[in-house]
């Protein structure tokens, strides 16, 4: 009998001895209290980490040992606290805080530090951050993408040049390959790199816009490839993903890509070939699959010739091409591009339906366009403020569009002071019915002070009473 119980003696001290063992040689911190916060048990890795000595340790209350701990709390709720931060010597640290029972009662709380060491919580940390950053960055962008979203539906033209240009988008849809979008200012360039985009198999991914021309030129190549933490003074803490990793498997965008520095170019052409990149301040290699589309309003050629613009990289941009041709070379989609932003226009502002006569689409056709769809937009928000019904006719237009609809001797010749009063009056009559004869919102619709409103209703003879009829 007595040897049988110095076996099972012999037995509990080599299960005691296999449990300390595994206790001390766990990777994470671990610590064991009674219900009232005393150590019970502490492991090595936990004490070296706390910089306690761990003999000293046993017996003592938690929160001496610990900072901000909450063993003791365990051990009096009985609750047990998962995943928790707690800050330990500086550092937000995960914790899990087990109560043990035994018959329904507290006898123990098992504390356990997610980490081995603190490099792994500051690997977490900045990969937290990270995301933080790029989750903040895509909400932006899918807000964008959502108020500009065009199809191949939403370009609107008759003639056969836009048609053949929707069936060339339509191909450029099928594949990745790079395209470079060229015409002049106002041609609608983003639409036709939007419909690509939304016809193509990433339509459901980000679509990513970045105009070269307008980021100073210090800051282009960290909007392009984004920096990490520290990288230059003002950097975001957590720092800051480029266009290029937000595009990952979605579209870049890169409009007025013939004012990009020639010092960035050759960066460029690598991630182009390379589909990767590293942060401003980093050395972590970041991949993205990312489809380009470039467009410009310039001669790349010609910029290639002056030594502004790489020949290679050229070549690399420009492997399917788009030429929209200015508005004055393709006359036919003048009356349903004008029809379509009218109802655009009028929607926006709150107006009924608006049309426009033969004789004013004629006026429109017979213009130059320098400004191309961007310009007959303007001329048609203009018109919509001064008509007096749903219906502009070309007295409604500017006077060099009107001098188009008839020829020059059947025009009535007037001095132009004459002409100019005659717009301003319209000009003031169209703003009052916008704003419902508010003086102070006409003025600022017209750019004017409330006083010079004023003194011009009494120049022109007009009067808000009775509706705003002539006295």
């Amino acid at each position: 009998m007595q040897e049988e119980q110095q076996l099972d003696g012999q037995a509990i001290r080599e299960q005691l001895e296999l449990f300390q063992l595994i206790f001390n040689n766990l990777p994470s911190g671990a610590m064991v209290t009674d219900a009232a916060g005393n150590v019970l048990h502490l492991n090595k890795p936990y004490a070296n980490f706390l910089g306690v000595d761990l003999s000293k340790s046993i017996g003592r209350h938690c929160t001496e040992v610990v900072e901000n701990s909450r063993m003791h709390v365990v051990g009096k709720t009985g609750v047990p606290e998962i995943n928790q931060i707690q800050m330990i010597r500086g550092q937000n640290i995960v914790v899990h805080r087990i109560p043990i029972f035994k018959k329904d009662a507290v006898i123990a709380v098992f504390g356990l530090v997610m980490f081995q060491d603190m490099s792994e919580v500051v690997k977490l940390s900045r990969k937290l951050h990270s995301l933080e950053s790029k989750v903040n960055s895509y909400e932006k962008e899918l807000l964008k993408l959502r108020s500009t979203r065009y199809t191949l539906e939403s370009i609107v033209g008759t003639s056969s040049i836009i048609n053949g240009l929707k069936e060339a988008a339509l191909m450029a849809a099928t594949n990745a390959s790079p395209v470079l979008i060229t015409g002049e200012s106002g041609t609608g360039k983003e639409l036709f790199a939007q419909a690509i985009h939304h016809a193509s198999a990433r339509k459901m991914q980000p679509f990513i816009h970045l105009n070269c021309a307008a980021i100073p030129k210090d800051l282009l190549e960290s909007e392009l490839f984004g920096y990490d933490r520290g990288a230059f003074t003002g950097a975001l803490t957590g720092g800051k993903p480029g266009k290029f990793e937000l595009a990952d498997h979605g579209t870049i965008f890169l409009d007025e890509i013939g004012d990009l520095p020639f010092e960035m170019q050759p960066k460029l052409l690598r991630v182009l070939e390379e589909k990767a990149f590293e942060r401003v301040g980093g050395n972590r290699l970041i991949r993205s699959d990312f489809r380009l589309i470039a467009a410009t309003n310039t001669d790349l050629e010609s910029l290639i010739k002056q030594g502004r613009f790489r020949k290679d990289l050229y070549y690399r941009l420009n492997v399917m091409s788009l030429h929209i041709p200015p508005l004055r070379e393709r006359p036919e989609d003048i009356a349903p591009l004008a029809g379509h932003l009218l109802t655009c226009i009028a929607r926006k502002n709150g107006f009924g339906a608006i049309h426009i006569n033969a004789a004013a689409v004629q006026a429109l056709s017979n213009h130059s366009w320098q400004g191309n769809v961007r310009e007959l937009a303007n001329v048609l928000e203009r018109a919509m403020l001064t008509i007096r019904g749903d219906e502009i006719q070309p007295t409604d237009l500017p006077f060099s569009f009107r001098s188009a609809t008839s020829p020059a001797s059947e025009v009535a010749i007037q001095p132009i002071r004459s002409l100019q009063a005659d717009l301003e009056r319209e000009a003031i009559l169209g703003a009052l019915r916008k704003t419902g004869n508010n003086k102070a919102e006409a003025a600022s619709l017209l750019g004017i002070h409330r006083t010079q409103l004023y003194k011009k209703l009494k120049k022109y003879g007009l009067s808000l009473k009775a509706g705003l009829k002539c006295s």
